[in-house]
């Protein structure tokens, strides 16, 4: 069980941390297809002039809330730590309803059904490994 979920942290926390970094070298989005995103998060979330000029706070919000605790998760799990299944727990949920917001913005997106999944994925496995211990 801990192994599926060592895999699905790091899996998550580098898709988090890449996409973190992608927005930060291209803030326009223009280079990766995010410029129509950009529109959309103007249009739907609060303060748009102050925090979606570009992707550059995005990048700091995808980092903060889902690269960082997965990282910290994915490091908890492989120091045997006795925290480590509640805090993937935590970030399997925090995983979900990033989704949720993406959908509620951008709609059904293939990438964002996928990650969902996995953030379902990983909280069902932390309840596992929970009951486990």
């Amino acid at each position: 069980m801990k192994t599926v979920l060592k895999i699905l942290t790091l899996f998550i926390a580098v898709g988090a941390v890449g996409g973190a970094v992608m927005m930060w070298m291209d803030p326009t989005g223009a280079g990766w297809g995010g410029a129509p995103m950009l529109d959309l998060l103007r249009a739907k979330m609060p303060w748009p002039d102050l925090l979606f000029k570009d992707f550059i706070p995005s990048g700091f919000a995808l980092l903060a809330v889902n690269g960082l605790p997965q990282l910290l998760a994915a490091l908890m799990l492989f120091k045997k730590h006795p925290w480590a299944c509640q805090v993937t727990l935590a970030c399997g949920i925090l995983l979900m309803l990033w989704i949720v917001l993406e959908w509620w913005i951008w709609g059904f997106v293939a990438l964002s059904n996928i990650y969902f999944v996995l953030g379902l994925v990983e909280a069902v496995v932390a309840l596992f490994c929970l009951r486990k211990a």
